[in-house]
């Protein structure tokens, strides 16, 4: 194991600065300075002047970048990084937390997941897959979870806008107020140079497992397999998907005959008038090509659990 001192950029999101994440950031920084290594802690008044500092800290080579928030300080770091040797660490303390949930980081426990950080310190990083997704007229973009395409994208950005409740209620509220308007979309998908056309409702490509903090749309979805999982759900009545949805949670919606999930390496998603989102950030209107890229993100994390 590794106990040299290492030098450590830290990223703190800067909507963190009030409310109960205001504490996360600086017992971070504390804790890693307290075992011995070099922090730089970057606290910016936004998400794109953060950006721009962690790009130009990471100029000098640190050994590893820590982003402290939820999965848009993921979506942040992992597109800073990935494609590099420079490790992502994360310190979940945002709303939905999935890729510290996938990855096995402690969540609701600030200590245990610092803790955890600095343990994966003394480690080799772990390896696992990102994905590419490329868009009309726009940057590429990485994305280390979840990339969502229909109603789950809709309720994202409903419940992006609202402030209250916290946590995974703000998703299910959002999910309650969209039924009022609940419909099915036509799409079309190429996924490994097969073409299909469908209707459908729920639409994710998951290289992790869940979204909407605990969603677990693609429960068997693996970081490190070199594939990703296409979930679909087929058009279902308000009633029905009331009765479809709280299996979701269990990842147990996948025996149902209305759901499918395909695996694949690249996969284009077509259909008027979508917004994307992908590790809960806004990407833009489909169409949409998304590309795994085996091997392409080192985290700071847990062991993978052998299944």
């Amino acid at each position: 194991m590794t106990t040299r001192p290492q030098q450590i950029i830290v990223a703190i999101n800067p909507s963190a600065s009030f409310g109960r994440g205001a504490t996360v950031g600086p017992a971070v920084v504390q804790s890693l300075r307290g075992s011995g290594h070099e922090v730089t802690a970057l606290t910016e008044p936004t998400f794109a002047d953060l950006t721009d500092a962690a790009r130009i800290a990471l100029r000098r080579h640190p050994d590893a970048l820590v982003v402290v928030g939820g999965d848009g300080m993921v979506s942040l770091g992992t597109n800073l990084v990935a494609g590099s040797r420079v490790p992502l660490g994360i310190v979940p303390s945002g709303t939905g937390n999935d890729m510290a949930r996938g990855l096995g980081i402690p969540l609701g426990d600030t200590e245990a997941a610092i803790e955890a950080l600095i343990e994966a310190l003394r480690r080799p990083p772990r390896v696992i897959d990102a994905a590419i997704v490329r868009r009309d007229g726009l940057p590429d973009l990485w994305v280390a979870s979840v990339i969502s395409a229909g109603f789950d994208a809709v309720v994202n950005e409903r419940a992006n806008l609202m402030s209250w409740p916290r946590g995974r209620n703000r998703y299910n509220l959002a999910l309650l107020r969209e039924l009022v308007f609940l419909k099915s979309l036509g799409y079309r998908f190429t996924i490994d140079g097969v073409e299909t056309s469908t209707h459908g409702l729920l639409v994710s490509v998951g290289n992790n497992s869940s979204i909407g903090g605990g969603m677990m749309v693609t429960p068997d979805a693996r970081l490190d397999d070199g594939l990703l999982d296409v979930f679909v759900v087929q058009p279902l009545s308000r009633i029905q998907f009331l009765r479809l949805f709280p299996r979701v949670f269990r990842g147990t919606h996948v025996t149902d005959p209305r759901v499918s999930i395909t695996r694949g390496r690249r996969i284009t998603i077509e259909a008027e008038g979508v917004i994307a989102y992908a590790d809960g950030e806004r990407v833009g209107a489909l169409p949409i090509e998304i590309e795994v890229v085996p091997g392409a993100l080192r985290v700071l994390a847990p062991p993978p659990v052998v299944r």
